[in-house]
């Protein structure tokens, strides 16, 4: 067996600038190829300060570069450094490229944003091109509005990488649900890129539950918002149904999340701790056990929480969110349309009454495995399938570079 046989490597870079979404998308993948290719080291670049929380297998590590978040208005800053936005930017484009250059992947693949946070990685994409290294933009099923996105897209150029740069575009969804690029003018060349993988499953991991689940007695909805950074108003919402007088049918498990700020977080703590059918964590790294375990899912909606609640079967109210992007309103109507979900659309009264309406509808709602959708949840299947045909793709492109002939992708 040969060098380049016996050892593959996939860098994957997730801006991880807001939540937990990015990071978690990337970790699934990352495990799911190192479990099924023997031969294979993932090696992922992430911004998110808690990347060292979570289980990766072996032959998969990161590589953690400085922080910088998303605010609600639109706007990014510095997640802990004392330096301004430009010099952190700076500070991670120069980790990126030198990562890369070390690493030396067969397939390089960048989450959602084509260049990059604010352009981080343009040069390092230049670079690996020149190598002949596969270049992949791996996107979720839904990116936001096509009137949002289309100018959005045209402001950051973002056409020319998808057409020079970009060997592959891998949609994580199925196409009867979304195609995050709907509405734009997309030309037959890069059209011809795309393939959806599906959604990617999710399972409990085999490891000691956690230790909240010794305290959720009987059946039990789990309330989840993400990273918490933005879930103050559901979280609100639905408590406020456990704190009338007339309550769900069901206990409640709270997880508030690791980027909730801290007195909103005691606030929420204060009020359930007054409440016997209701409990409450922070953050779970596993919070695939807390799903399973669950008889039913509140949530805010975004892609990974959707993958989990398809993969565990829950019947599930998504109350999504539509503040920067409609990303989570948009793929909660559409499955909601399918009759995978339940949808609360956040009103601005939130009344307790109509909380506690839709809490009590749960248990009528279909579970996600009685809807049939072909493909839905193959997306790990489809990855390590259109990995290994890319390594073909690879070694067949760079012995072609090393005796000077032209490359002719299949």
């Amino acid at each position: 067996m040969s060098e380049s046989e016996s050892a593959r490597r996939i860098l994957i870079y997730s801006h991880d600038s807001f939540g937990l979404g990015h990071l978690r998308r990337c970790m699934v993948m990352a495990n799911s190829l190192v479990e099924q290719n023997s031969n294979l080291s993932v090696l992922i670049l992430s911004g998110s300060p808690i990347i060292g929380s979570f289980d990766f297998k072996s032959r998969v590590d990161f590589v953690r570069i400085p922080g910088i978040i998303k605010l609600r208005n639109g706007e990014y800053t510095s997640l802990s450094l004392h330096i301004n936005t430009e010099q952190t930017l700076a500070m991670r484009a120069s980790i990126i490229q030198h990562t890369a250059e070390t690493f030396d992947p067969d397939i390089f693949i960048v989450d959602k944003e084509p260049y990059g946070l604010k352009g981080e990685v343009t040069e390092t994409l230049a670079m690996l091109k020149a190598r002949g290294t596969h270049l992949v933009l791996g996107l979720r099923d839904v990116l936001d509005d096509p009137s949002l996105l289309a100018p959005e897209w045209r402001r950051k150029n973002v056409l020319p990488a998808l057409e020079t740069l970009y060997d592959d575009i891998w949609v994580f969804g199925v196409k009867q649900i979304y195609n995050p690029l709907a509405g734009l003018d997309i030309p037959a060349n890069v059209k011809r890129k795309i393939t959806y993988t599906g959604y990617l499953p999710r399972s409990a991991p085999s490891v000691t539950d956690p230790a909240i689940l010794g305290e959720m007695k009987d059946p039990y909805v789990l309330v989840t918002v993400g990273g918490g950074g933005d879930g103050d108003v559901l979280t609100d919402w639905v408590l406020r149904a456990y704190e009338g007088n007339r309550q769900p049918p069901l206990n409640a498990l709270f997880v508030l999340g690791p980027f909730m700020p801290p007195e909103t977080r005691a606030s929420f703590r204060e009020r359930i701790q007054k409440l016997r059918r209701v409990r409450a964590v922070t953050f779970d790294s596993h919070m695939e056990s807390l799903m399973q375990e669950a008889s039913a899912v509140v949530a805010m909606g975004g892609y990974n929480t959707f993958c989990e609640v398809l993969s565990m079967n829950k019947r599930a109210l998504i109350i999504p969110r539509t503040v920067p992007r409609l990303e989570q309103y948009i793929r909660a109507s559409r499955a909601a349309e399918a009759g995978l979900i339940g949808v609360l659309v956040d009103d601005g009264v939130r009344d307790s009454n109509t909380m506690l309406t839709a809490l009590r509808h749960l248990s009528q709602q279909k579970k996600p495995s009685e809807v049939v959708i072909p493909g839905l949840l193959d997306g790990l299947v489809n990855l390590n399938r259109l990995v290994r045909l890319r390594f073909r793709v690879v070694d067949k492109r760079r012995a072609e570079q090393d005796t000077g002939e032209a490359f002719v992708s299949d």
